[in-house]
């Protein structure tokens, strides 16, 4: 496309989704959850389709050597694709939030103010890798009444395509608005400029990807953004805390799988309980080529251990090749591979310190048996989302029971954390009189 018909494109784009909101905003919950139930079904009759147009994306980023990280986040697998449907169920099966009043109070005067929920309006989505994210979008577009603009990343452009034909097709055999969920067709990066400067249409803008696009559409758009730059999670193994349960959890987090943002890029461990807890984990991810960048105290404990493990010690040089001396900028990393931080401290209070310091704000979690230290965590740590005794992988819209997420947030207004059905929309206040009027 040229230059002038990108820019007439996407005011189409804007035109079209400004249209179809307000159709949206007063849509009937039956009709916002039969789309829903139907995108599911289609979802599920269509695997081997999918996975077709999937293919083609894949083998054109294999062939220009995209990170594996990346390729693996462009993988529709038949388990992917029940994920979405599942969280389209989910969200079908949830109240419906839209026109709900809250907080009514009855004021001196007579009057009675409260305030009522309602869509945004427009939402622009713009996102790489993971083609599921077109449908979490879509699907939490529909549920909280607004319309929304998908620009997936140019590497699942035709995964991207046939999702977004499927919810299409689900919005009209529904009863809704075709251009309630348009993606953007066409892979020119004008389009992204075009998109966040349209203020007259888009009410908000969501960058869900790499740290340098986000930066760019955050420093540029013209409407607000809902974003996070980075996931750098940590697990806290307090003193005390159960060394089993500690164990599960730190390998969990990590090794679940390495390149979602909420996968553990940094392993704390109290000084009292390092010397039984390292050479346990230690040996786990070892076995399971997690190269570990530790400081000293962590390094001299973890080399001993993995000393005594002949498996996995190099034949040439006796050493534990997966072992290094981790430098200032290993804190700040977010590694998406099979590489994670151990740094030994003092205490709870060292490891809160250590955490907002370096951690992207996204989620971090304490293993303990303390419940003061648990509650000191909660609330002094400065993320997204805090948690205790579990794995930091939870931290997904789906497992928070939202049925979905259109990201994480590490913005403290308007969405944090997990950004679902609530997180698309906003408060207006409503007031109730009998004629009173003002003295």
């Amino acid at each position: 496309m040229t230059a002038l018909n990108i820019t007439d494109y996407t005011q189409a784009l804007g035109l079209q989704a400004k249209a179809a909101s307000a159709l949206m905003a007063k849509a009937p919950a039956a009709s916002k959850n039969r789309a829903l139930r139907r995108l599911a079904e289609l979802l599920r009759g269509n695997v081997q389709a999918l996975q077709v147009e999937n293919a083609k994306d894949l083998e054109r980023a294999l062939a220009a050597g995209l990170a594996a990280p990346l390729v693996d986040r462009l993988k529709l697998t038949p388990k992917v694709i029940e994920t979405c449907a599942q969280g389209c169920e989910q969200l079908a099966a949830m109240s419906d939030v839209i026109g709900e009043i809250i907080g009514m109070k009855q004021q001196p005067s007579g009057i009675r103010v409260g305030q009522m929920r309602v869509p945004i309006g427009v939402f622009g989505m713009i996102f790489e890798s993971r083609p599921n994210v077109t449908i979490e979008a879509a699907s939490l577009s529909i549920k909280s009444g607004n319309a929304c603009i998908l620009r997936g990343g140019s590497e699942a452009i035709e995964s991207n395509k046939a999702l977004a034909r499927l919810v299409q097709l689900a919005l009209v055999d529904s009863g809704l608005p075709l251009d309630a969920v348009q993606l953007v067709q066409t892979t020119d990066r004008a389009v992204v400029g075009q998109l966040i400067a349209l203020p007259q249409y888009v009410d908000l803008i969501i960058p869900r990807g790499g740290k340098g696009l986000i930066e760019r559409i955050s420093r540029d758009a013209k409407v607000p953004v809902i974003k996070h730059l980075d996931g750098n999670c940590h697990v806290y193994v307090d003193d005390p805390s159960d060394t089993e349960m500690a164990v599960k959890v730190a390998d969990n987090a990590k090794t679940n799988k390495y390149s979602p943002c909420n996968a553990a890029e940094g392993l704390l461990v109290a000084r009292a309980v390092a010397p039984l807890f390292l050479p346990l984990i230690g040996r786990i991810y070892a076995a399971k080529g997690v190269e570990m960048r530790c400081d000293a105290e962590a390094l001299a404990i973890l080399q001993t251990s993995l000393a005594q493990e002949p498996g996995l010690v190099d034949a040439e040089t006796g050493a534990a090749p997966q072992l290094h001396l981790a430098n200032e900028q290993d804190w700040y990393q977010e590694y998406l591979a099979p590489i994670i931080s151990i740094r030994i401290v003092a205490g709870v209070e060292q490891a809160i310190a250590h955490i907002n310091q370096y951690s992207s704000h996204h989620t971090d979690a304490i293993v303990t048996r303390d419940h003061m230290h648990a509650q000191a965590f909660l609330r002094e740590v400065d993320s997204a989302s805090v948690m205790v005794n579990t794995s930091t992988r939870f931290a997904d819209g789906f497992e928070f029971g939202l049925g979905a997420e259109i990201g994480i947030s590490i913005d403290k207004f308007h969405a944090r954390g997990p950004v679902g059905i609530e997180g698309l929309t906003s408060l207006k206040y409503v007031v109730l009189g009998n004629g009173e009027v003002r003295a």
